[in-house]
């Protein structure tokens, strides 16, 4: 696997830790029914550094981190804070779940 496979598969797990369970889905098809509460997290922006314009020196890569639940009082989200460059971004209800969006550049 690839560098950037790797930093996936490490979020994944970080995610699956705060949760506290398995439901977590990357870019899941939209026929693919979630089990609640659940992280469902998608690639966002890569954005390549270069220093001279010609080769690039580092790669930044971000996703859009959404927890699905039922409890508005839940725990969870202050074990997404603790993942390392993480930033909530907003909060909706939809079909009656709470929808907690982060970003976390990893």
């Amino acid at each position: 696997m690839g560098q950037k496979t790797d930093r996936r598969i490490e979020l994944h797990e970080m995610l699956c830790s705060a949760l506290g369970s398995r439901n977590v889905y990357f870019q899941p098809p939209e026929s693919l029914k979630l089990k609640y509460p659940a992280i469902v997290y998608e690639l966002n922006v890569v954005r390549n550094l270069s220093a001279d314009n010609k080769s690039n020196y580092k790669l930044d890569t971000s996703y859009k981190v959404t927890l699905i639940e039922h409890d508005p009082d839940s725990e969870i989200m202050l074990d997404i804070f603790k993942i390392p460059m993480c930033k909530f971004d907003s909060q909706y209800v939809a079909d009656n779940l709470i929808h907690n969006v982060f970003t976390i550049c990893y």
